[in-house]
């Protein structure tokens, strides 16, 4: 009963389905919300970093979450989805790293998984099912 659960590729199709669709709400919003883009770049800014940087968001946001969902370069995306969540935190959350939200979770919860998962799918790779399986 337990070997008819074990696929691999299976598993590896639903975290780049989850991973790569969640994250990529995010970049559709800022599509449609403009001023995201401007407010990260006001951010950037205020780091001495060029506000033009603020559209590499949309790399991580969009173009790396769907080359994960279609399983094209999975390796490649979770990379880049890495480095879009690190910069986010960096940018936007240090304040709440150390810090539990009022359910005794820690505040950066959604911030922590897209890290992971984004990371796992930089060891794990894309599996069978994928445009191109690594």
């Amino acid at each position: 009963m337990l070997n008819a659960l074990h696929n691999d590729a299976l598993g590896k199709l639903l975290l780049r389905l989850a991973v790569g669709g969640l994250i990529l709400l995010h970049g559709v919003s800022k599509l449609l919300n403009p001023g995201s883009i401007e407010w990260i770049g006001g951010m950037l800014e205020g780091h001495g970093l060029p506000a033009v940087l603020a559209y590499g968001v949309l790399i991580g946001e969009i173009v790396a979450p769907v080359m994960a969902i279609l399983g094209w370069q999975t390796r490649v995306a979770g990379l880049l989805m890495v480095g879009n969540m690190l910069v986010a935190v960096l940018l936007a959350h240090t304040g709440q790293l150390f810090m539990l939200n009022d359910n005794g979770g820690w505040q950066l919860e959604l911030q922590g998984m897209f890290f992971v998962g984004a990371l796992a799918l930089v060891f794990l790779g894309s599996g069978r099912m994928a445009i191109k399986p690594d």
